[in-house]
């Protein structure tokens, strides 16, 4: 039975961070009023007006709960009572071991979800600045794409510059543009996964001649120009543009995004590709494949006559190009606190992107727990943090202290976060380790945190 409270609790952003925490404060009892701009303001990368529209790659990452950080943390939100994950888990498409989500029917689904419950009311209008002490409690979740008046208040506020990166995002192709006697579906060692079996990418091989060329056509193209206040905006290491991967030595690509390992060319199975570039399922149709790893900020031209020419793309038809956006985050090990408020502002929280987490996971993780702190607050309690041994608790440990505020950069998910094992954990066995241990004490947690509610 869930109790309702009186005030509401404003939420600024709709995207994944902000939409999660607006579910989860419902189901807690707790009346919302969610705050989003567009479509009557838009941004660099958003194309719709849809709460929590995906504006990059459509993958959530691997799916598995055992031997990967951010498959435990799916894990971990989905015994959260995650929309985010419930909803991707709902529309998921072909994607190996990955959790990969049709866009459009998950924004869609979100949003419905949203619309129809009672207790959150939707506002698109946009909030020009802080949240005003008259609001209440208040969760600013308006991701790395945050307005610039709303950013400017930050600043102002905190008296520390956000830090900035850019974020550049991949060309998505129509599927029947793609040359399948030259490329073949196979997912790198026949993995199957969540929606799908082991074929679940397209590849495209490259021998060493053509791969040669191909990196000597990304180095000489022309890039997106930065204006002069960007040139010293450094870019997110998980998310670097093809081209400046590139730039950094020729066989980076073939080590990274073009890796070879686990794949056999089906038409020539006795040679070794050179390189191979993959594309996953974008849509339920299976009209859309994305360019994995193919992030750019290439021009539009560029793209389009770079990308024809590797092996089975020669007709590619692009829905989607490639394009780059200036993303911000805050400083938050010097400007949240243990339980995501803002010090300057404490009846304020940050949750999502903007907190220096990174991935669409991640920052739905921390919609969650912003949720719960901020409805605890109301409910005159306080709640304890999940353990740093969980994911959930680890990221939020990283964002609020466990990071150098010095050297603070946007942080994926992963086991280097969490508290080192027991002595004796053989390599092998780490992952679980990890793992088990997680989920034992997240259902401690969750179990101490029912009883208080």
């Amino acid at each position: 039975m869930r109790r309702t409270h009186d005030s509401p609790i404003h939420v600024v952003g709709g995207g994944l961070a902000g939409s999660e925490a607006a579910w989860q404060l419902a189901r807690l009892g707790v009346p919302v009023v969610l705050h989003e701009m567009r479509p009557a303001r838009g941004t660099a990368a958003h194309r719709t007006g849809r709460l929590a529209e995906l504006v990059c790659s459509n993958s959530f990452r691997s799916d598995d709960a055992e031997a990967s950080a951010i498959g435990l943390l799916h894990e971990e939100m989905r015994r959260s009572g995650s929309l985010i994950i419930a909803t991707g888990d709902a529309h998921k498409v072909p994607a190996g071991g990955a959790l990969a989500v049709d866009r459009e029917g998950f924004a869609g689904a979100v949003e419905e979800a949203l619309e129809r419950e009672p207790l959150v009311e939707i506002r698109r209008e946009e909030v020009a600045g802080l949240p005003p002490p008259e609001w209440g409690l208040a969760i600013v979740a308006t991701g790395p794409l945050t307005s610039p008046a709303l950013a400017a208040a930050v600043v102002r506020a905190s008296g520390e510059e956000s830090l900035a990166f850019f974020d550049a995002i991949a060309p998505i192709v129509y599927r029947d543009s793609l040359d399948l006697s030259v490329a073949w579906l196979q997912s790198r060692y026949d993995r199957g996964g969540p929606g799908g079996d082991g074929a679940a990418y397209v590849n495209c091989p490259m021998d060493r001649a053509r791969y040669d060329a191909f990196i000597d056509a990304l180095l000489a193209a022309e890039t997106t120009e930065f204006k002069d206040w960007e040139r010293e905006t450094p870019y997110f290491e998980g998310c670097l543009p093809i081209e400046v991967m590139a730039a950094r030595g020729r066989e980076t690509l073939r080590f990274g995004p073009m890796k070879p390992v686990g794949l056999t060319d089906a038409h020539r199975p006795e040679v070794k590709p050179c390189a191979v570039v993959q594309l996953r399922q974008d849509n339920a149709l299976g009209t859309l494949y994305n360019m994995v790893g193919f992030q750019t900020k290439l021009k539009h031209a560029e793209q389009v006559r770079i990308f024809r020419t590797i092996p089975g793309m020669e007709e590619a038809r692009f829905a989607r190009l490639g394009g780059l956006h200036r993303n911000t985050f805050l400083n938050s090990p010097r400007v949240l606190d243990r339980e995501l408020r803002f010090r300057p502002a404490p009846q304020v929280r940050f949750a999502g992107q903007i907190t220096g987490v990174e991935g669409y996971v991640e920052s739905a993780a921390i919609g969650i727990l912003a949720a719960r702190f901020a409805a605890a607050e109301q409910a005159g309690r306080r709640l304890d943090p999940p353990p740093p041994t969980t994911a959930l608790g680890a990221l939020l440990a990283h964002i609020t202290g466990g990071a150098d505020a010095a050297t603070f950069q946007p942080m994926n998910v992963n086991f280097g976060l969490f508290p080192p094992l027991a002595e004796g954990v053989r390599k092998a066995e780490r992952k679980r380790a990890y793992t088990a241990r997680a989920l034992a004490d997240l259902a401690a947690w969750q179990e101490r945190r029912q009883a208080a509610e």
